[in-house]
């Protein structure tokens, strides 16, 4: 499975213009996509970057929710009022909405943050604190990565 790793630091050029970092695009394309959905975060100061088929496959939750639903209104507004689909142009760049660039308060310096599935682009003293925060957060609570694979069942042993 490919995932977007690491943090990386680039600048926001005065057209609004960003350099996606090369080990994020190798793993777009990896994926076998360039296209994406940015959107700004519901939950935090940043811009959401999902490729496209990953965006869709989670989108697709919707589909379990009554469509007239409080839920499901919220949570499309959430996702797709917000959402800008683009592809990176033949320099790896990104012409950020001035929209998303208010959300996350980005000025000249922006950090990409690797979350697995997706990136994050954030303020870079924002990025280091959310970083720092979630470290602690998953400290306090003993958090661990559940086993991917399901544990074997106990092997009873013949008499």
């Amino acid at each position: 499975m490919t995932h977007f790793m690491g943090t990386f630091t680039g600048k926001l050029d005065k057209k609004g213009r960003v350099s996606v970092p090369a080990s994020f695009r190798s793993a777009l394309e990896r994926l076998g996509t360039l296209e994406l959905v940015l959107r700004l975060s519901h939950r935090d100061p940043c811009v959401e970057a999902w490729p496209l088929p990953t965006f869709e496959a989670m989108a697709g939750g919707l589909d379990r929710l009554d469509v007239f639903s409080d839920a499901h209104d919220d949570l499309s507004l959430s996702l797709f009022a917000d959402a800008f689909p683009m592809r990176p142009d033949g320099d790896g760049r990104l012409v950020l909405p001035e929209e998303l660039i208010g959300h996350a308060k980005l000025t000249e310096a922006v950090s990409f943050m690797g979350l697995g599935k997706q990136f994050q682009i954030w303020e870079p003293e924002a990025a280091r604190a959310r970083t720092e925060a979630a470290r602690q957060r998953a400290r306090e609570r003993g958090l661990t990565v559940p086993s991917a694979q399901p544990a074997a069942p106990p092997i009873v042993g013949r008499a």
